[in-house]
């Protein structure tokens, strides 16, 4: 899943349309419509990116906020090009991202991330 999608899913699931969410978000409704379909880059302000979260009632340390914010920085392209462009690979990475941070993964993550490292 990608960071606009996450956002779009998650801002629907509780109800809260595009403009609204725009308005409370204080961002330009075309812009974010962009955002959530991936044609622009999300914002860099972390702060911007935690109100946003937090509209979307992300609980700050829970795994949907690491994923919003590991989904961010793979968006940002903070990751190699060659794990961006392979579509599996990028599937486990916020999987890794909470087993790095301690997080301890579910016998079907583990076994997902390590099929793929099978194949490599």
């Amino acid at each position: 899943m990608k960071f606009g999608e996450f956002v779009k899913e998650r801002r629907l699931s509780i109800d809260l349309g595009l403009r609204e969410f725009c308005s409370l978000a204080e961002v330009d409704p075309s812009n974010w419509s962009k955002i959530e379909r991936g044609i622009l880059a999300i914002p860099d302000d972390r702060k911007k990116l935690e109100k946003i979260a937090r509209l979307l009632k992300l609980k700050e340390g829970s795994a949907e906020w690491f994923e919003y914010f590991d989904l961010a920085h793979i968006s940002r392209k903070q990751i190699p090009d060659e794990v961006l462009e392979d579509e599996e690979v990028l599937s486990v990475l916020p999987i890794f991202f909470r087993t790095a941070r301690g997080e301890k993964p579910t016998k079907e993550q583990m076994k997902k991330i390590s099929q793929l490292l099978k194949r490599r």
